[in-house]
């Protein structure tokens, strides 16, 4: 059985949207991830939080397949906590309050037990830590990165390192844009593709996504465009783009894909479209909790039947 290992925030969340408001939940990047990579594959989950993490935040990421043994509660050190506030078409938001806290500090080591581990996801966060993140590693078999403008604009050095690094990126549009300096998309895509990623994954939020893969083999095949499935139930998309990561991954582990597996990244797109319309309808990871395998299985075949001709 394949190991998939991922790295980065888990935090306290507040949120307002059209839809209402929801104080003090759990989020983070590397907790949204696991919980949707945990419907399909074990999960090995490295973090830190403060001692003031609550016990039931806790309970919900042991509730699954994921394994916390990586996940430090340091004393004496505060979590990691975002407020923000959706606007009314739910398509922007903007950061009201952000406390680094305990991820201004030096980060988390990777248990050696989870130094084998085959896939690895290094969820969004500073390029720093993510290169520290790649040395612990032994000989993983898939890398794959996420990242935002704050480290496109600040700590760009230290992100086109870990690109040269990765087998594959995972980001929205506008920091595809920012970091490639192209506007047309396939453009900006093969542009980040040289940077070292052969997969190259653009989520444009409810207008799909579009994965560029380098394959010189397969010159007429090398771009896939997916719609997002269609919910008339959008409660809170905090989450939806890590959620969409730990889809995708977690049908690459499950798979146990290899490098050069095309399919199986197109595959897991659809996965990761699913999981994360999970996502979206509840508040925090509400969506991701409460969903089971039928229900799972339920959606992935009604997207499957809208995007098939």
């Amino acid at each position: 059985m394949a190991h998939l290992l991922v790295t980065g925030s888990i935090g306290i969340d507040s949120v307002d949207a059209p839809t209402g408001s929801r104080r003090d939940c759990l989020g983070g990047a590397a907790t949204y991830f696991a919980l949707a990579a945990g419907k399909l594959c074990s999960v090995r989950l490295v973090g830190v939080v403060g001692d003031d993490f609550p016990a039931e935040f806790v309970e919900i990421l042991t509730s699954g397949r994921i394994d916390i043994t990586g996940l430090e509660i340091r004393s004496g050190s505060k979590t990691f906590r975002w407020h923000g506030r959706y606007s009314q078409d739910m398509n922007s938001r903007v950061t009201l309050d952000v406390q680094l806290n305990v991820l201004a500090e030096q980060g988390p080591t990777i248990p050696k037990a989870f130094r084998n581990s085959e896939y690895v996801f290094l969820a969004n966060n500073d390029p720093a830590l993510q290169l520290e993140f790649l040395d612990q590693l032994k000989r993983p078999k898939l890398v794959v990165c996420d990242t935002m403008d704050l480290w496109i604009e600040h700590h760009r050095n230290n992100l086109l390192k870990v690109l040269g690094r990765v087998d594959g990126l995972v980001i929205n549009d506008s920091e595809a844009r920012h970091l490639s300096g192209k506007d047309n998309l396939l453009t900006a895509a093969k542009c980040i593709s040289q940077l070292g990623p052969r997969y190259v994954v653009i989520k444009k939020g409810e207008h799909g996504v579009i994965l560029y893969a380098d394959y010189a083999d397969y010159a007429d095949q090398d771009v896939l465009v997916l719609p997002a499935y269609l919910t008339e139930t959008v409660v809170d998309p905090t989450g939806a783009g890590d959620s969409f990561a730990g889809g995708l991954m977690g049908y690459l582990t499950q798979q146990e894909a290899s490098r050069d597996d095309l399919a199986a990244w197109r595959a897991g797109l659809v996965h990761a479209t699913v999981l994360a319309s999970h996502t979206v309808e509840r508040f925090s990871v509400d969506g991701l909790v409460g969903l089971d395998d039928e229900k799972l299985k339920c959606r992935l075949d009604a997207y499957r039947k809208m995007i098939q001709p």
